[in-house]
């Protein structure tokens, strides 16, 4: 079905209902309002950040991210509703109150543009793990994200989904914007910057790289557990399909981009 101005968020009735725009950037509608709240939070030298643009494997890094922080278990991992231990910053739900009066360390997520953040953040407080992942897998992502959730009715094809994505027309505003500050910021002390392709190309380095941002001590053979751990939750994540960043993949492709287990590199099929 083609696009049209009644089926997608183009026409000025449209746009108002599902995005609105600040400081040039278009942004969900339960962002409005609390901005400028939003540059005036409150940050603790012991907050650990998860950034990402939407759909760039946030589940599945905060489920790292709270594994190798917490010394938690996979199994342990998969009987929580982790949603509930990583508040997203700008959401409706706990609400900007609750997480400010979280007990520390207080772990935070948030898909808002780096100059959007905190205004604290800026100047090196707390610790921010950013991750970045590939546009043409994310965008598939996005567009099955944007045909699921009732409140955005996406009824486009992909193609001019894609052009959406291109000319900076979904919540979040520019990927390449988004990326790119976060880019400019890789040398802060306070900042990581990740990429999603290495949670199965080289996990091992991943895992040890947020262990010494995150000032986790441990020695070879703790580490070697410690990405044991992430393994298995990529393979909880890959046999249940119950993180977004896997459906649409199979456990084969899983598998492969870990280290090829199936027998050799291929495209991945989406």
């Amino acid at each position: 079905m083609a696009e049209s101005e009644a089926d997608t968020p183009s026409t000025p009735i449209e746009f108002e209902s599902k995005y609105f725009e600040f400081d040039g950037v278009r942004l969900p509608p339960f962002c409005r309002g609390k901005m400028e709240e939003i540059a005036n939070f409150s940050l603790r030298s012991s907050d650990i950040w998860i950034v990402t643009y939407p759909k760039s494997g946030t589940s599945l890094l905060q489920e790292v991210v709270y594994l190798v922080s917490q010394g938690a278990e996979p199994d342990e991992i998969g009987l929580m509703n982790i949603d509930e231990q990583l508040p997203v910053l700008e959401y409706p739900q706990p609400g900007l109150d609750i997480i400010q009066e979280l007990t520390s360390p207080r772990l935070i997520k948030s898909h808002l543009p780096y100059r959007f953040l905190p205004t604290a953040m800026h100047n090196g407080e707390s610790k921010v793990i950013y991750m970045a992942r590939n546009p043409k897998d994310l965008v598939v992502s996005y567009y099955q994200f944007h045909r699921s959730l009732r409140t955005m009715s996406y009824r486009g094809t992909f193609q001019e989904f894609c052009r959406r994505f291109m000319n900076d027309k979904l919540g979040y505003g520019s990927w390449f914007e988004h990326v790119q500050e976060f880019w400019e910021h890789r040398m802060d002390s306070n900042v990581l910057f990740l990429k999603y392709e290495d949670m199965y190309k080289d996990l091992g380095t991943l895992v040890g790289q947020l262990a010494r941002f995150l000032g986790v001590s441990c020695d070879k053979a703790q580490l070697e557990t410690m990405v044991e751990s992430c393994n298995q939750l990529i393979e909880q994540c890959c046999n249940s399909e119950a993180l977004s960043i896997c459906r649409g993949e199979t456990l084969s492709i899983c598998r492969r981009e870990r280290g090829g287990r199936d027998g050799g590199e291929r495209e991945v099929e989406k």
